[in-house]
């Protein structure tokens, strides 16, 4: 009776949404699914930040409309982590935005610089709203390969001249999602030279940023000398203090680019509710503690899940960051049929690769959010069929 816009018809589905009818199927009939799918946290939330909510909404003055910009003390909150983890100096008034979470900051960001014609340069395989927010922008994609061979980094070489000349928006995200790849501080270099070249707004997400293993420390885009005048980054609390539900992030970076997104955010929602901006307070200057035990866990159930691949013949190599392993499927097979192989004779829930875009087929994507247990029980599944 009603059609959809023609922006709406060119989404593709949305990944997780299509991975959740699968599960909800299986489990209708009573299978027992291990489910190595959508990255969402096992852990609680940490008891002093769920304190902190729970103080906050006794007082009524929280359940009023929150301030756009977010709360002074969050955007200080924020520029102190920032400044203790990357040693990166922010303005609170001016260089940082609190999000319900860094998803919709991303998404909703193109609509404030694409016109028609304008181009996204964006990696692939991907965060889905990456394409998303371009495509209901009203821009165009520009899919940048992220191979194995080079690393699962773009080769910004390859951009042809027509494309460069049209780009506005440059998109990175390391440690990735959902390689696990990551990147050093002389990527970053060369992409704060391109964008500079060729007068383009990189947007870094760094969500993953505080899962990392073996001592490694990822860095950020914003530790890249000039790069405030030409790029934004996202980050969020939902991965490092298990906080996927309470929707809570933000942008920092170029006070111009944060301007221009506040500028749309005000025409769209009301800001965070209070209440959990306290929380976020209390997580970001609390308590650290809980991270490092993250780390641990998460450490553990990689060892075991790629050593338990490897011994199946697999070939993985162990992720420095992020809580997602990327595999090559067995003898080139269809992501896809394999996944969906996985499902019908394991009872196990994985990604399929191309699901994050093109570049994508061949692979699944397992994340780490299962305990141990499960992870060397799916193994076992795994070595009957394989």
């Amino acid at each position: 009776m009603f059609k959809l816009s023609k922006k709406i018809q060119s989404l593709p589905p949305y990944l997780f949404v299509e991975i959740d009818k699968a599960k909800r199927k299986a489990r209708s009939e009573g299978r027992d699914i291990i489910d190595l799918g959508v990255g969402d946290p096992d852990q609680p939330t940490p008891r002093h930040i769920i304190e902190a909510l729970y103080q906050a909404v006794q007082d009524a003055a929280n359940h009023r409309y929150a301030l756009d910009q977010g709360m002074p003390a969050l955007r200080q909150a924020i520029a102190d982590w920032y400044k203790k983890r990357f040693n990166v100096k922010l303005d609170p008034a001016t260089e940082i935005l609190p999000l319900i979470g860094s998803k919709e900051g991303i998404a909703h960001f193109p609509l404030a610089f694409l016109n028609p014609g304008d181009y996204s340069l964006i990696p692939d395989p991907c965060y889905p709203p990456y394409k998303g927010g371009t495509i209901l922008a009203g821009g165009n994609l520009h899919l940048m390969p992220l191979l194995e061979d080079n690393a699962f980094l773009p080769d910004l070489k390859k951009i042809p001249a027509g494309i460069r000349k049209k780009a506005r928006l440059l998109y990175v995200n390391y440690p990735n999602n959902p390689t696990s790849a990551t990147a050093e501080n002389d990527f970053y270099r060369k992409v704060a030279d391109f964008a500079v070249k060729n007068k383009t707004i990189v947007i870094s997400d760094l969500a993953y940023s505080e899962m990392a293993y073996d001592g490694y420390r990822p860095a950020s885009f914003l530790e890249t000398e000039g790069s405030k005048d030409i790029g934004i980054e996202f980050h969020s609390l939902s991965k490092t203090y298990n906080m996927t539900g309470w929707r809570i992030g933000w942008a920092c970076g170029s006070a111009g680019l944060i301007a221009a997104l506040a500028k749309v955010k005000s025409n769209i929602d009301s800001g965070i509710f209070s209440a959990v901006q306290l929380a976020g307070i209390a997580a970001l200057s609390g308590p650290q503690e809980h991270v490092e035990q993250m780390r641990r866990i998460y450490q553990e159930r990689r060892d075991a899940l790629v050593g338990g691949l490897n011994s199946l013949g697999f070939n993985v190599n162990p992720p420095k960051a992020t809580f997602y392993v990327w595999i090559k499927v067995p003898k080139n097979n269809d992501a896809m049929k394999f996944s969906a192989l996985l499902l019908e004779k394991t009872d196990i829930v994985v990604t399929p690769g191309v699901g994050f875009g093109k570049y994508g087929q061949g692979y699944i994507r397992m994340a780490l959010t299962v305990p141990k247990e499960r992870i060397q029980e799916a193994i076992v599944r795994l070595k009957k069929i394989l």
